[in-house]
């Protein structure tokens, strides 16, 4: 039998192949997929500048107690790279003047530094302490960076209701070994690519914590954030709510201000 691409002209191909366009978005392996949402993700999120935000962290036990810390958050886009986000703790008392800076990266470990007052010296997070508590809190260090695309590998495991809308449901893998998971699962809308929820497993594949996140508001026209962050700690019974209020854009920050010199005189 003689096969019709056999006798028609090159070009005349070409151009038939050109009429079926790129090839169908279900022709993406799952790894594929997942890996485009977190870039798709990504590329909404450029260009902010910098924003400014003030965080309200409740702490509570098994027993419901709680204990309250408030701070001041600054984060300035660095274009090519991660960004940089400075913590300041203004109460309770005893932690007034601690000070957090975080230098994200897209290719290796976030940069960290903790700035203690009472002992008037500037320590530094190493990589095998990133999964300890964030400040008492059920956020570990690690948490606390900007999550880079490149530090994971993908895969896409289905879509499903989420509220009122749609959610694709993407796993991610730490590529470091030094993470305190093995994994991450996340729930996105398909409109806005707002995170909803994310659940956390420990080296041992054991769900540890799972986020969610609520009362998102948009800025500019166009950048959402999550008004209210809720972390559960699955084995200990404690959970963390970040309340988050007065987020300014654009603002007149100070690149000396991220650095390790700065956090000695951040206020």
């Amino acid at each position: 039998m003689i096969h019709v691409a056999s006798v028609l002209p090159v070009a005349c191909l070409a151009f038939l192949l050109s009429l079926a366009g790129p090839p169908p978005a279900w022709s993406e392996t799952p790894e594929e997929k997942g890996l485009r949402i977190a870039r798709e993700t990504r590329e909404r999120g450029k260009g902010f500048g910098n924003f400014t935000a003030n965080q309200t962290m409740v702490l509570r036990n098994k027993q419901g107690q709680e204990s309250k810390r408030q701070s001041r958050l600054k984060v300035l886009e660095a274009p090519g790279d991660g960004d940089k986000s400075l913590f300041v703790f203004d109460q309770p008392r005893d932690v007034k003047g601690t000070a957090f800076l975080i230098h994200a990266h897209k290719d290796k470990a976030d940069d960290q530094w903790l700035f203690l007052p009472a002992l008037k010296r500037v320590k530094r997070i190493s990589s095998s302490n990133r999964s300890g508590s964030f400040m008492g809190s059920e956020f570990a260090y690690e948490d606390m960076g900007s999550p880079e695309v490149e530090r994971y590998t993908y895969k896409y495991l289905r879509d499903e209701p989420c509220g009122d809308t749609t959610c694709t449901v993407v796993e991610r893998f730490p590529l470091t070994k030094r993470s305190g998971y093995r994994r991450q699962v996340m729930w996105q809308d398909k409109d806005e690519l707002r995170v909803w929820k994310v659940e956390y497993y420990d080296r041992k594949n054991a769900h540890l914590k799972t986020l969610t996140l609520a009362k998102y508001q948009k800025y500019l026209d166009r950048y959402w954030q999550a008004h209210e962050m809720t972390m559960v700690n699955h084995l200990t019974g404690k959970s963390t709510v970040l309340t988050w209020a007065d987020f300014k854009y654009r603002t007149k920050l100070n690149e000396r201000d991220f650095t390790r010199t700065g956090l000695k005189r951040a206020r």
